[in-house]
């Protein structure tokens, strides 16, 4: 396929970097993932708070709200994006989910829990998409794998930090201070983007404003585009049933082992301090040897760990290691997921591709605490592992297929996969 001059210049730009922004969308990011993973941490608590009346399947239920609605907010967040400039969108949607967060702590059933993580998930999704869109194109291609993990390491260090604090406050003060000490950082993050100047003379940014959104979507979804997107979104699916639903059940099913709510809280925090740490070893791979190829492995090892726990007799070391192959597994197979994403449309679609995969993957946070509630409910803890290994299993297959797409794919960001002859740049 030819690539067309406009779109080499495009290329030919990504070679300057902006680490104010990029730390900045990392800093969001940590509060993300806080506000998202805290859930998990709280729930032994919440089923204990008989005020609250829910059900371990309805736990699941309410904690996978979160995530349908992020499936909007980052479908939404691109358009917003072009209409509004992203700095608005950040500012905007940030502001939503520390709203979602104070509700939440006020919550006083489950229908209204509910409907706050609902929109903790909105502006969640938004807020993710266009901090990964921004980090991605405030950095130069040959460290695209780095930045994506730097910007996507907040989700789990933001459990890391959610943990930990659930080990100070959850025995003494209960479970309402968890959301509103996120909602509180939220608010704090938000002033912060709204005095930070965002450049307007990105490469990058001015190449996605060459194009139409009708253009940006026919590059992504027609052609060999739909063909990669369509496996993307098996990835992300698979991947994000597994890790997410671990997020939320994983303190639970580990009391249902027989453990303490503070060692049920260790594995916790052992999975998500698992995540940073290997998240950063597979894109310092991913820069070397390929992102798709990088999430082969990544994805062994979320199999390997659920597998393991099913076969494995039960103790404190036994889980520790398996809990944390998986998340050596989950969160570096979605960034890797995500920069191949990134890297393999054209510059002027890149939003609209990460809005692509970062919308499929919460449909799959969506349904993972979901069915890990039915698993739990109905055969316990190793039914919780079962059913995730095979979501991981569905991954590991779709990222092979991945990888096989698109090993075409040049090292350093260069895709195979540039605009149709029928999409051609608009003219300047």
């Amino acid at each position: 396929m030819q690539v067309s001059a406009s779109q080499e210049a495009y290329d030919g730009s990504e070679t300057r970097s902006h680490p104010a922004l990029i730390v900045l969308c990392m800093v969001i990011t940590v509060i993300e993932g806080y506000n998202l993973i805290v859930y998990g941490n709280v729930v032994p608590l919440l089923l204990d708070d008989h005020s609250l009346g829910i059900t371990d399947k309805q736990t699941g239920a309410i904690g996978g709200m979160a995530y349908l609605g992020a499936i909007v907010g980052a479908a939404l967040a691109p358009v917003l994006a072009e209409r509004l400039g992203r700095k608005r969108v950040l500012v905007t949607t940030i502001t939503v989910f520390a709203a979602g967060a104070l509700a939440s702590g006020l919550a006083q059933d489950g229908q209204m829990l509910g409907g706050a993580r609902l929109l903790v998930g909105l502006g969640m999704g938004g807020a993710l998409t266009t901090a990964m869109t921004v980090a991605r194109n405030s950095a130069a291609s040959r460290s695209a794998s780095l930045v994506v993990t730097i910007t996507m390491a907040g989700i789990p260090l933001g459990g890391v930090i959610a943990a930990l604090v659930s080990l100070v406050v959850l025995p003494h003060f209960g479970w309402r201070p968890m959301f509103f000490i996120g909602s509180a950082v939220a608010l704090l993050i938000t002033l912060a983007v709204a005095r930070t100047q965002f450049p307007a003379t990105i490469p990058q940014e001015v190449a996605g404003r060459s194009w139409t959104g009708r253009q940006k979507l026919r590059a992504v979804f027609t052609g060999r585009g739909a063909a990669l997107a369509a496996v993307i979104a098996l990835c992300a699916i698979a991947n994000m049933v597994a890790w997410q639903g671990l997020n939320v059940w994983v303190t639970e099913s580990s009391i249902n082992l027989g453990f303490t709510l503070r060692t049920a809280t260790l594995f916790a925090f052992t999975l998500t301090g698992a995540a940073v740490v290997a998240s950063f070893a597979s894109a310092w791979m991913a820069d070397r040897r390929g992102s798709a190829v990088t999430a082969i492995l990544t994805g062994s090892c979320t199999v390997l760990g659920m597998v393991l726990m099913l076969v494995l007799p039960t103790s404190t070391v036994s889980v520790l290691f398996c809990i944390a192959l998986m998340g050596i597994g989950g969160h570096s197979t979605m960034n890797l997921i995500h920069t191949t994403t990134a890297d393999a449309f054209p510059l002027p679609a890149r939003a609209a591709a990460l809005g692509w995969s970062n919308s499929t993957s919460f449909i799959g946070a969506f349904l993972g605490p979901t069915l890990g509630g039915i698993a739990i409910h109905v055969d316990g803890a190793y039914g919780v592992f079962r059913t995730f290994a095979i979501a991981a299993t569905v991954c590991l297959v779709a990222v092979t297929a991945l990888y096989a797409l698109g090993r075409g794919v040049r090292r350093g960001g260069a895709s195979t996969l540039r605009a149709d002859a029928s999409v051609e740049p608009v003219s300047a």
